[in-house]
């Protein structure tokens, strides 16, 4: 686990305040780590996170791979004993990670992060290919839109990737989301 010297002792309940979620109820069981599809790439598994918001141990929360690599999938909610959902949290570190100036530990996160949103901001849910295609024309590691063409081409002949998008019912309350103003939008530099 990582630590740094410094604690703010303010750091656990503002993050429970901002996300809704009681974080500093965890006594760490470990559930939400078993459940979660992402752990085995994150620096620090999502038990570890929450412990470590409860220490106050801002700096290593706020700069580690964790943040950006949930895909909030809800597994760590439905599995913990006391209701934690980790993607609220994880939203929130987001947030407070880019107003604070903290940059994602790896190259293509940040681009990875803003194309997801830009799927949902346009379809209200993701669409795949359009959301590959941007990600690439943001990505840092170049333009090169073919180099995963064997790739796309296998889920494509599995009916997995490709299809043409829809707009969901309801893409008005979706977009209305996004005009709250819930955290700057202050772009990152890989």
């Amino acid at each position: 686990m990582i630590a740094t010297r410094e604690s703010d002792l303010t750091f656990g309940p503002t993050i429970q305040d901002r996300s809704g979620e009681p974080v500093l109820r965890c006594y760490y069981c470990l559930k939400c780590t078993a459940g979660c599809p992402v752990a085995f790439v994150m620096d620090v598994a999502p038990a570890q996170l929450l412990r470590l918001i409860q220490l106050g141990q801002k700096d290593a929360v706020l700069g580690s791979s964790a943040v950006w690599l949930c895909v909030a999938c809800e597994a760590c909610g439905t599995r913990c004993p006391n209701g934690i959902r980790l993607a609220p949290v994880f939203d929130q570190l987001r947030y407070m990670a880019l107003a604070d100036g903290y940059k994602p530990p790896q190259k293509g996160i940040y681009a990875l992060h803003r194309s997801f949103l830009s799927s949902i901001r346009a379809w209200g849910r993701v669409h795949e290919a359009t959301m590959a295609l941007e990600f690439k024309a943001r990505s840092p590691f170049g333009g090169n839109l073919f180099a995963d063409l064997k790739v796309a081409l296998t889920l494509f002949l599995k009916g997995k990737f490709f299809s043409l998008p829809e707009r969901i019912h309801g893409l008005a309350q979706v977009r209305r989301l996004f005009k709250r103003p819930a955290a700057p939008d202050a772009e990152v530099k890989p």
